[in-house]
């Protein structure tokens, strides 16, 4: 009878191999690099005042994990972390079947955070209609980008960080301004940047452009890269001179042989 129990068990240990290689819960880390300490709030959990860079665990499983980050003098930021599919499960399917399979979608093993890398992206508690920058004051907001007088006005002396990076590396990055005000700010084609990972200081130089116009306006980032599909995202420039930054994280998700 010992000797029966000791084999189910062997089997049942055996056959939940993403469980135990991979564990129900994955970590994940978190930055800004305007925050020097947060509250986070990991899936209902509170991780009270972390330093940054932080490193949490994040459940395992189907379901999105939701991140909240507080820090005073800041919005609250919410991240939603995607999952994707673990390929550990595949080793299970050698050695467990449809048994192990089991095992690990029960336990959520599975399933993995779509990134080890989020940007909380967090954005600087608002005064009224301006934010406390002083570069960019009421009597200000309304100077427009003008060719004709390059770096006249306090928008085009806000230095913003640019970063892009992606998973895999060496994506080329492209840019353009779509605006929903083009009387004012004109749209524009594709702008190739250069590959991630990319990081730089630079202003919006954006003809046209006031502090006032930018929230009816947005900077597209597309990566593209041979064998995988385009992503594309869009920031809206009033949050990005906010927050003097614009930057994210790419998964390039590849294509599928015909």
């Amino acid at each position: 009878m010992k000797k029966f129990f000791s084999l189910v068990l062997s089997v049942i240990l055996l056959s939940s191999c993403a469980s135990i290689l991979s564990g129900t819960k994955a970590k994940v880390q978190f930055d800004d690099h305007k925050v020097k300490r947060v509250d986070l709030t990991v899936d209902g959990e509170k991780h009270p005042n972390m330093n940054l860079p932080a490193t949490v665990k994040v459940r395992r499983g189907f379901k999105d994990s939701k991140v909240i980050a507080e820090a005073e003098g800041y919005d609250p930021s919410t991240i939603d972390i995607h999952k994707n599919f673990n390929a550990t499960t595949l080793v299970n399917i050698l050695i467990g079947g449809i048994f192990g399979i089991a095992i690990d979608a029960a336990t959520g093993a599975m399933m993995k955070p779509s990134s080890k890398f989020y940007n909380l992206g967090m954005c600087p508690t608002t005064s009224g209609n301006y934010v406390k920058d002083p570069t960019i004051v009421a009597d200000e907001a309304t100077n427009r980008v003008s060719r004709d007088n390059p770096g006249a006005t306090a928008l085009e002396r806000t230095i913003i960080r640019w970063y892009f990076d992606s998973a895999p590396r060496g994506a080329r990055i492209f840019w353009r301004v779509i605006s929903s005000v083009p009387d004012q700010v004109k749209n524009t084609n594709e702008l190739y940047l250069t590959t991630t990972p990319y990081e730089e200081t630079r202003s919006f130089n954006i003809s046209g452009l006031t502090y006032e116009n930018s929230r009816d306006v947005t900077i597209e980032i597309k990566l593209s890269m041979p064998g995988y599909h385009d992503q594309v995202k869009r920031y809206n420039v009033r949050q990005a001179i906010d927050q003097q930054e614009i930057s994210g994280f790419f998964d390039m998700v590849q294509k599928k042989e015909e």
